[in-house]
């Protein structure tokens, strides 16, 4: 007997064998399609997976409006606050005149290295009186380590007297007192109110610029005009310790060269992720001084500091 044909396209109807066999084409069919279908969907997963770790404007959605860019702005922050709790000045000092002379000595060397070379020359010169009064070769070979040794030596000498002879001995707790001595810019000066008069400023240095562009909380480049547009940002009572939670970030995670993007507690806040190391694992290879269990730059460190304190000049890192 011979099977009866489709009247609907005048062909034969299947066999049993037929049948099976378009059952699983259109079962191989639908397996493909929805392959397909979840391949397309993680396709567009994956840039959403990347706009979720960035801001909305470094996303594609336009310019980053100025209220959006104060709430990241003052949401790093927060951030930071609770990754850095215990950040602070990175410079052994027991008054004013120790933090300036340390500040100044800072220029093109590292914190660590000045707290190296400033036991001996606070031993030797303990007062602005003392330092005004220096032998100038004494002073420069006291404070070699510290590189660029004769303008520095220039410098504090310069500062002291100034400070004994038109500040009775006292550093002044003025910037425009502090920015009129030798050696001593905005810089050096909010690091000296900010710390040792408790009187709030923001700290420009290398970290600080080169985190804030990073951030596009700012595009400019000259340190007076970054201050004046981070200081806008912010509440006044936040920016000392602001700056300090920025350096920190910079110097322990936030790298110049390679950037530990994926131990980075602040990666879905930051336009400029994926600069840097985002493998987990080798970012945290990445990590500096206490995140990286490694001596901080302090001999002295606050109590609350979680990390070991830095070894004396010549001892072992």
């Amino acid at each position: 007997m011979t099977p009866p044909r489709n009247s609907a396209v005048g062909e034969r109807a299947p066999t049993g064998a037929a049948k099976a066999a378009n059952k699983a084409k259109k079962k191989s069919g639908a397996t493909s399609s929805a392959k397909g279908a979840k391949d397309a969907q993680d396709a567009k997963a994956l840039p959403a997976a990347k706009a979720a770790r960035t801001p909305k404007a470094a996303a594609g959605a336009g310019p980053e409006s100025r209220t959006a860019l104060v709430r990241r702005a003052r949401r790093i922050n927060r951030e930071l606050a609770e990754v850095y709790p215990y950040a602070h000045p990175e410079l052994d000092f027991e008054n004013p005149f120790e933090l300036l002379v340390a500040t100044v000595l800072s220029a093109q060397t590292t914190d660590l290295r000045v707290n190296q070379t400033t036991p001996a020359l606070f031993a030797a010169y303990p007062t602005p009186e003392d330092m005004a009064a220096a032998d100038p070769e004494t002073l420069e070979q006291l404070i070699r380590p510290t590189g660029f040794f004769r303008a520095k030596a220039k410098s504090l000498i310069g500062l002291s007297t100034a400070i004994r002879d038109r500040f009775g001995g006292e550093v002044p707790g003025r910037i425009e007192d502090l920015v009129s001595l030798p050696g001593v810019g905005r810089k050096t000066a909010h690091v000296v109110l900010g710390n040792a008069f408790g009187r709030p400023g923001i700290t420009v240095d290398t970290h600080f610029g080169r985190l804030v562009r990073r951030w596009k909380w700012t595009e400019a480049t000259d340190p007076e005009k970054v201050e004046a547009e981070i200081c806008a940002l912010f509440p006044k009572s936040e920016w000392t310790m602001l700056s300090h939670r920025v350096i920190f970030h910079g110097r322990r995670i936030c790298h110049s060269r390679r950037p530990a993007c994926g131990a980075c507690p602040i990666a879905p806040l930051c336009p400029s992720y994926g600069e840097g190391e985002t493998d987990p694992e080798k970012a945290e290879k990445l990590l500096k001084y206490e995140k990286g269990g490694k001596p901080g730059q302090r001999l002295k460190p606050p109590p609350d500091y979680p990390g070991l304190p830095a070894p004396p000049l010549g001892g072992d890192a």
